[in-house]
């Protein structure tokens, strides 16, 4: 069980005060105050998943499903005791349920088997009851007239009785007479009575009823005889329209109990899923990334960046442990960072326990535990005589009876506020004896014989928060696996003191610790010199990747500009075939309206439209050899060998055979490349596209009518020969035909008689009879 300390010491309430102010309702509020991170692992990814589906239906609709709506729980828990509830309380119940419904709605539009949808399914929708309301109370103090037909009638009469007695006072307040007894001349209401402002001194020249008297004795107020009568009617009116809004009441509020535990389990699901979209809205504030969770032990978070700290100013943070090692020792200078990335790893465990996302970058991976403890900052305590030291050591005896291989321990100047031996002694015996627990532990601290001895014990490891020297400050980077190094002299010299002092402190130095500050310089230096050479190579791979992305963009291109050269031939040559058949048609046309024609100029006038055929079917031809004619690739190209690059449209010459990567090197021009064997063509391999052609014969069994065989052919290529046949026929006179397309499986007829169907000069056609091939041949006739 963590400690409420714990949550103060790593600010894990500071978090939740800014998960907060995403919220949408008091219900929320209240939920948000209670959220504490779960207790197993398969709680908290379940918290996880909540938060994930949360934020992409934040980022899908924009906005949030949960709006703002009244903790109506208490009103429903007593409404099966109250006769009725008030219309602000009734509103406020119709308000909630509106809130559910709309959120149900919503949410039940994405996957039926998510977690939030299944939370919906809790959520009540009573969309008639919560009209009900809003059609009879229109506002916190008042009531539709047509709430019931019973209080329309009343205030109907009402508005007639109130409207008797203005006209009869107006008509007083017109009269002369009157006027000198009024203090002002106005109407005004008593105690539900209509008055007038009557003088004192004047009361018996004004027959009525005195209802009230100004505070100086000075006016009466005065209801007149001649509409007391009318008084006493708007009067009981009044009782009327009270008991009548009662009882409307008091039916709306027996309308909602029967789901007044829907409601009440409503705004509690309600409650929880304003936090899951508050974590969802506050991840997408933080940057924040899905940590994966596991509960080995095991912690890599990726350029973390604590949530506090401003985004302008925060240093990201690169920790990771529990593999190799379980136990890391942070050294650095003061205001270094170190207590910084102490409190990171134990405010990113508690976060993602809690279902929040973490600001860190993808891959970034978090362990769930039984117990976080954290001993940080200087809590030395006057009124309990407790000096800095003390303070700690009475956390630590806390944290070394209850930690075992389920906590995670954060100490903070392990050992600091005694004598250093001692100190440094403590703090090892205390870091083993977590280690031998197996406990996972993050630890600060100043002392160089910590250093060593995580040096020299297994399963330990350094790290260190970089400091820049030349700049006198931190940098606030951590790196694991280097002790950090004692710049006090370094220091020192640079802010004045004299080498004749900073030598004499090195004199006191220990040889074996001058030695082990230089193997920690030589480290460092180390470190630094790699970290250059990352440097350099993270900006070549950042250079290789852009020429790899304009090279990917340069492909695309040429592949767009491949496609649009083909597309326009294809258009192209269908332009060329509608302009020939245009050209044929008037032919046709003209030669139709002479009256004599010899047969030399009908032979010239059929040549010249097969000559236009023909030219029209070798350009044809020229474009599909250019497109289907290069074959299968083959198995294998040897040196010499004239092939055809097919992307490129440009033959080349093979200089070397494929490789083991099946890439070929060839030569075109005075350009080398390597090419993929799949985009190459041997030239030998080219064949002349075989054109389809139709027998045409004779029928003699039909008479003298002609027929064409189209058995065997494509659609297309029965069409085009069909079309080429009938503008022959009607050249030569031919005015009925036969159409050969067998029995087959009726595809080819079906095409054959659609096209005759839309053909301009086909007359009819049909099915042919008995003897003439039934149906495997359709019989043509064309127009005359």
């Amino acid at each position: 069980m963590i400690q409420e300390k714990t949550y103060i010491t790593l600010e894990y309430d500071k978090i939740r005060s800014i998960l907060k102010q995403h919220l949408a309702s008091e219900v929320g509020q209240e939920f948000a105050e209670k959220l504490r991170p779960a207790e197993t692992l398969k709680d908290a990814e379940l918290l996880q998943e909540q938060t994930w589906e949360a934020e992409s239906i934040y980022t899908r609709t924009g906005r949030t499903p949960i709006t703002g709506f009244p903790d109506v729980r208490e009103l429903v828990g007593r409404m099966h005791a109250a006769l009725f509830l008030s219309t602000r309380e009734l509103l406020s119940i119709a308000q909630a349920m509106r809130a559910s419904r709309e959120a149900k709605e919503i949410l039940q539009t994405g996957d039926e088997n998510s977690l939030l949808c299944n939370l919906a399914n809790r959520l009540s929708s009573h969309r008639s009851v919560e009209e009900e309301v809003a059609r009879c109370i229109l506002a916190e103090d008042e009531i539709s007239d047509n709430a019931s037909p019973e209080l329309n009638r009343i205030r109907r009469q009402m508005k007639i009785v109130g409207e008797r007695v203005r006209e009869k006072l107006n008509g007083m307040l017109r009269s002369t007479t009157t006027q000198k007894y009024l203090q002002e001349a106005v109407i005004t209401i008593r105690n539900g009575r209509y008055v007038l402002p009557v003088k004192a001194e004047c009361r018996a020249q004004i027959p009525g009823l005195v209802h009230d008297q100004s505070s100086s004795g000075a006016t009466l107020f005065i209801e007149p005889a001649a509409v007391v009568e009318l008084g006493n009617e708007n009067k009981r009116l009044l009782i009327e329209e009270k008991n009548e809004i009662e009882r409307i009441l008091s039916g709306l509020t027996a309308m909602i109990a029967p789901f007044a535990d829907e409601i009440h389990i409503s705004c509690n699901v309600m409650g929880a899923l304003d936090v899951v979209f508050a974590r969802a809205i506050l991840a997408r504030d933080q940057r924040a990334s899905r940590p994966k969770l596991n509960e080995t032990g095991c912690i890599r978070i990726i350029r973390g960046r604590h949530p506090l700290i401003p985004k302008d100013k925060v240093v990201p943070v690169d920790i990771w442990l529990g593999e190799t090692f379980r136990t890391l020792i942070i050294t650095g200078p003061n205001t270094g960072g170190k207590t910084v990335t102490l409190k990171t790893v134990g405010l990113f465990t508690l976060m993602a326990m809690s279902g929040m996302f973490i600001p860190a970058d993808e891959g970034t991976e978090l362990s769930t535990f039984d117990n976080v403890f954290a001993d940080i900052g200087d809590e030395q305590s006057i009124e309990q005589s407790l000096s800095t030291f003390s303070s700690h050591m009475t956390n630590t005896v806390r944290i070394l009876s209850e930690a075992d291989e389920r906590s995670l321990v954060l100490l903070d100047e392990l050992g600091a506020g005694t004598d250093p031996i001692e100190g440094a002694a403590l703090a090892q015996a205390i870091l083993e004896s977590l280690y031998d627990r197996k406990t996972l532990t993050v630890a600060t601290t100043h002392y160089s014989e910590i250093k060593a001895f995580a040096l020299m014990h297994a399963g330990m490891q350094n790290a260190s928060m970089e400091f820049d020297v030349d700049r006198l400050c931190p940098t606030y980077r951590l790196f694991i696996g280097i002790p950090g190094k004692s710049n006090a002299f370094e220091i020192s010299r640079r802010l004045g003191l004299t080498n004749t002092v900073i030598e004499r402190a090195q004199d006191f130095l220990q040889k074996k610790d001058i030695a082990f500050e230089t193997v920690l310089s030589e480290a460092e230096q180390a470190r630094r010199s790699a970290e250059d050479d990352r440097d350099a190579i993270g900006k070549m791979r950042i250079e290789i990747e852009k020429l790899k992305t304009d090279l990917e963009k340069e492909k695309k291109k040429l592949e767009e500009e491949k496609s649009q050269l083909r597309a326009k031939a294809k258009e192209d040559a269908r332009r060329m075939v509608q302009e020939t058949r245009q050209d044929m048609e008037k032919l046709i046309v003209q030669l139709r309206s002479i009256e004599k024609i010899d047969q030399k100029q009908l032979e010239r006038a059929v040549q010249s439209s097969r000559d236009a055929m023909r030219k029209t079917e070798e350009r044809l031809y020229e474009q599909a050899i250019q497109r289907d004619s290069a074959g299968e690739a083959p198995e294998s190209v040897v040196p010499g060998e004239r092939v055809k690059l097919i992307t490129l449209g440009q033959e080349a010459t093979v200089l070397k055979a494929p490789d083991a990567k099946g890439e070929v090197l060839v030569q075109a021009g005075i350009i080398k490349m390597n090419i993929p064997l799949s985009d190459i063509r041997p030239i030998e391999q080219k064949k002349k596209q075989t054109i389809t052609s139709a027998k045409v014969t004779l029928a003699a069994d039909r008479g003298s009518a002609l027929s064409i065989d189209l058995r065997g052919m494509l659609v297309d290529d029965a069409c085009l020969e069909l079309d080429r046949f009938i503008d022959n026929a009607l050249l030569t006179g031919v005015h009925e035909f036969y159409a050969v397309h067998g029995k087959g499986t009726g595809a080819l007829r079906t095409g054959v008689q659609t096209y005759l169907k839309n053909h301009p000069r086909v007359k009819s056609y049909r099915i042919g009879a008995y003897g003439e091939g039934d149906a495997g041949v359709t019989v043509v006739t064309l127009k005359s």
